[in-house]
């Protein structure tokens, strides 16, 4: 596969990112993988190269002589889980994820199709109501529902546990961690974690089953083919722990567009699944309010899943740090 005369690569704002793409031996190694896989399908690529280099991933866009792109996706140690999770989600929940064209799920790589326009893309061409929103968080958390009798399965492939009665050892380790918390700020977590665990306590407690945690489920971290359906992708981040911690980052995007008063509707659009099974709204919607404000340990938790060696490390700490900070904020619902 030709590669070195007629490519781009974009490194953001981590122009000193150090990656295993600049290895020659691992580029090599990974574009002869990408190339013996399209063959397997019969398919060759054909045309530029496009590599997207982050401390946290390496992604590279193969145009497909015929059809469309597909993605090449490596993931550090931390989260190379991704690759055996994505197939096993094609697996149990197909209408809802992409399906691989291949994983080697030793070393962390994912061959993936093209999903689509992405959602922000829509937002920033069209006029979208609210209710697009109330859709998808419905659909996803019908998604979480058909993957609770999975949660050990998902863990067995080496996705993180992060479950309501662990959450304060996950704490105590990003405290731990964290270089870039100021004295102050960590004289103030410290003190928190007494009401942090009675909040893990309740949240256990609410009868809602551990299921999947995408953790960062914003309008780009999904695709929507077509209006009404949504894909749901990019699961570096993710941990079995309370599926309602996923709410987050979602309705906050959703709030910066349209104002809080759409938090009501969406928080109930995402509820409505999870009916049944003797809890009440009330009982639901407290839950909500508590994973909400806990969902900011796995947005710190992530911040630390880099290639080893990568720099940068100060600055995604203080990402870290920042999200952690959130434990003190009141939930908007």
């Amino acid at each position: 596969m030709e590669h070195d005369a007629s490519l781009t690569v974009d490194r953001g704002r981590y122009q000193d990112a150090r990656t295993p793409w600049d290895q020659e031996a691992w580029r090599t190694a990974a574009l002869g993988w990408v190339h013996d896989r399209l063959a397997a399908h019969g398919l060759r690529a054909s045309g530029p190269l496009r590599v997207r280099l982050r401390p946290w991933s390496v992604l590279v866009r193969v145009p497909v002589a015929g059809r469309k792109a597909v993605w090449f996706k490596a993931n550090p140690p931390a989260s190379g889980f991704e690759a055996a999770l994505t197939a096993a989600l094609a697996r149990w929940v197909p209408e809802h994820v992409l399906e691989p064209l291949s994983v080697d799920t030793g070393r962390g790589w994912s061959l993936l199709p093209d999903g689509g326009d992405l959602f922000r893309t829509v937002l920033e061409r069209t006029a979208v109501e609210p209710r697009a929103w109330e859709s998808l968080l419905g659909q996803y958390a019908s998604m979480q529902c058909a993957l609770v009798p999975h949660a050990r399965e998902i863990v067995r492939l080496g996705v993180p546990s992060a479950r309501p009665a662990e959450l304060p050892e996950v704490f105590d380790k990003l405290l731990v961690d964290n270089a870039a918390l100021r004295p102050d700020e960590r004289a103030r977590l410290d003190a928190l974690r007494p009401r942090l665990v009675d909040w893990c306590t309740e949240l256990a407690a609410s009868g809602v089953p551990d299921s999947l945690d995408h953790a960062d489920l914003h309008d780009g971290q999904l695709f929507r083919p077509e209006p009404g359906r949504y894909t749901f992708f990019d699961w570096g981040d993710a941990s079995v722990s309370h599926p309602f911690c996923s709410l987050h980052v979602t309705a906050r995007r959703a709030c910066e567009r349209y104002g809080p008063e759409v938090l009501p509707r969406l928080r109930d659009a995402y509820l409505e699944p999870w009916t049944g099974a003797g809890r009440t709204a009330e009982e639901l919607r407290c839950a909500v309010r508590l994973a909400w404000r806990l969902s900011a340990l796995g947005r710190a938790r992530a911040w630390g899943g880099l290639f080893p060696g990568a720099p940068g490390t100060a600055l995604l700490a203080g990402q870290s740090a920042r999200s952690l900070m959130e434990l003190f904020e009141e939930p908007l619902l």
